[in-house]
């Protein structure tokens, strides 16, 4: 093990985690964390496909698909204003395990619907659970990344996003169509994360910062002894100080943190409104010009372009910085979802959306990298979930605005506004802070 040097004895924890290398134990955090993340976004993949069988067995129209698509996120909404608070004062592995288990059980219980109104009450309870999450998760895996690729390592959390979108699509091309009420089975996968919350209840470690911060200081050493370990380097004793409240920002709308909180707000609304508006609708916009078959291996196929956006973007957030990646990705978005609108032809429709979904994802990696590292430790939790739950406004918006797109002036008209809105979300990210290789402010 290396010697400590006489500057390192006075480190702080953090200091101490931001020193190391990636270890095993970074992985099993990751790891751990994405798999809570894959889930999450199989079962949000899934309403999509849901919906497409739900057209056909239920005879239903456009506007109740829409609420179905559309009432998660109103849960999603509430869900991660909620699950930010609790984050801050519970602990971020505790608020992970209990979102895990509430949309785990909901979304068994929705494969059990005897109709709408049941099923959708049960996508709203669904949606609260998926809503707290996902800040929650990128908040704890924040916490204790290296600074040196700490946006690296939140872009491959959320690369995960795209493992769960593919198994729902696959769930959707094998099952749903070949089985009887193949939806219900679907749904019923769901209930994985009830399983996986106990694994997460005692698996995952809590973060450094927030023991810290509640007085819980031989808590935190140890799981800061446990990481050094793990990268054999030698502990050094650290000063038992909880964090200090920053003057001036106990608020995400202080004076000094107003700015980035409004331009955060603003690329959160305006990507989630071309995403869910695109990816929700999708296999039902693809169903109006191929056949189910043909429908559900263009879906899985864009679906598979994610995963690379991905890691692309892994590599870029430490290469250019968070910033200038998020806003290129955007701005590929929307080029790429105004060739989607005009496609002509079935090659032209598949490349244009892989390039949209390669561009989109990569922009949603990146955004989740950016949201944790411009709060201060007190106010992370919440800043990073208030962001996303005024970004759910406008998934709740989307879904129920493409009958209308459509009706007004087809799928030109639906993407032309889609890649308007993921231009504005470009100009919104040039006005947040660049935070690469910075260290988290407690």
């Amino acid at each position: 093990m290396a010697t400590p040097t006489a500057e390192e004895v006075t480190l702080t924890r953090s200091q101490r985690l931001d020193r190391l290398p990636f270890t095993g134990k970074h992985f099993r955090l990751l790891t751990g964390s994405g798999i809570g993340w894959a889930l999450d976004a199989m079962d949000v993949g899934l309403i999509s496909y849901v919906m497409l069988a739900l057209k056909l067995e239920w005879k239903l129209d456009p506007g109740t698909l829409s609420w179905i698509g559309s009432i998660g996120f109103v849960g999603m909404a509430l869900g991660a204003t909620l699950g930010g608070l609790l984050a801050d004062r519970v602990g971020r592995r505790q608020t992970f395990a209990i979102t895990l288990l509430i949309y785990g059980l909901a979304t068994g219980a929705a494969a059990l619907s005897t109709g709408v109104a049941m099923l959708i009450a049960l996508r709203f309870v669904v949606g609260l659970g998926l809503g707290a999450e996902l800040p929650v998760a990128s908040t704890l895996v924040s916490e204790f990344a290296p600074k040196r690729i700490r946006g690296r390592i939140v872009v491959l959390l959320e690369a995960f996003w795209a493992v769960g979108w593919l198994a729902a699509a696959l769930i959707g091309y094998l099952l749903i169509p070949s089985v009887g009420q193949g939806w219900r089975w679907a749904l019923a996968i769901g209930v994985v994360p009830t399983i996986y919350a106990a694994v997460v209840r005692w698996g995952l470690p809590e973060s450094v910062r927030f023991l810290e911060r509640k007085g819980r200081f031989a808590e935190a050493e140890q799981v800061v002894v446990s990481f050094e370990r793990s990268a054999k380097v030698e502990s050094v004793a650290s000063p038992d100080v909880a964090p200090e409240k920053i003057a001036g920002q106990r608020s995400i709308w202080s004076a000094g943190l107003r700015r980035r909180t409004a331009a955060l707000w603003a690329v959160w609304f305006l990507i989630n409104l071309s995403y869910y508006g695109a990816f929700t609708w999708l296999p039902s916009l693809l169903k109006d010009r191929f056949t189910l078959t043909t429908t559900l291996t263009y879906a899985l196929i864009i679906t598979a372009a994610q995963l690379p956006g991905y890691l692309a973007a892994a590599v870029l957030v430490e290469k250019w910085g968070r910033r200038p990646t998020l806003a290129t990705f955007l701005l590929g978005s929307a080029v790429s979802a105004g060739f989607f609108g005009f496609a002509t032809s079935e090659t032209m429709l598949l490349v244009a959306g892989c390039a949209l979904s390669f561009f989109n994802l990569g922009a949603w990696g990146a955004l989740y990298a950016i949201g944790p590292e411009i709060y201060p430790t007190g106010i992370r939790g919440t800043g990073t979930g208030a962001a996303a739950a005024f970004g759910r406004i406008a998934s709740i918006i989307a879904p129920l605005s493409v009958p209308f797109l459509l009706t007004g002036g087809g799928l030109p008209l639906v993407f032309v506004v889609f890649a308007a809105a993921f231009a504005l979300a470009a100009l919104a990210a040039l006005a947040l802070p660049e935070q690469r290789d910075q260290a988290l402010v407690d």
